[in-house]
């Protein structure tokens, strides 16, 4: 499972003209999975990105978790993040997990981060339009394998 988490102030994920999913301070997390994730992979990263330490604190350090109080997710689906472009110019997507079975695990990935914070959507499998202001630009890729 690999998932880029970008700190911003303001996103949203638009689909066909209607806006699926909107926060204001917070995360937007990139998520893809891959053969032999599970729920407990996703459990493991769900815990990492409710305590990543990406937040200033008072003297402007990187040392808060998000906070639920004055911030949300918003998390979108994204199989490109298993692309691979070491033979040629155009990526492979192989190591990218099947719909069928990545939207079960997404669907269950929100819905335990749903448990700790609010989490905003795009939509599976959509052409989906992200807009963001990275807040930093703070950007971290974390992976966990199966």
């Amino acid at each position: 499972m690999r998932v880029v988490v970008q700190r911003s102030l303001e996103a949203s994920c638009e689909v066909d003209g209607k806006i699926t999913g909107s926060i204001d301070k917070g995360m937007v997390l990139l998520v893809g999975f891959t053969e032999g994730d599970n729920k407990e992979i996703i459990d493991y990263m769900v815990n990492k990105i409710i305590n990543l330490r990406i937040f200033d604190d008072e003297n402007g350090v990187m040392n808060k978790s998000i906070n639920p109080e004055d911030s949300q997710i918003l998390s979108i689906s994204q199989f490109t993040l298993y692309g691979d472009a070491t033979k040629g110019n155009r990526p492979s997507y192989v190591k990218a997990m099947n719909s069928k079975f990545a939207t079960v695990l997404y669907d269950y990935f929100n819905q335990e981060l749903s448990k700790h914070i609010k989490v905003e959507t795009g939509i599976f499998g959509a052409e989906m339009k992200i807009s963001l202001v990275n807040d930093g630009p703070i950007t971290i890729l974390l992976e966990k394998e199966g």
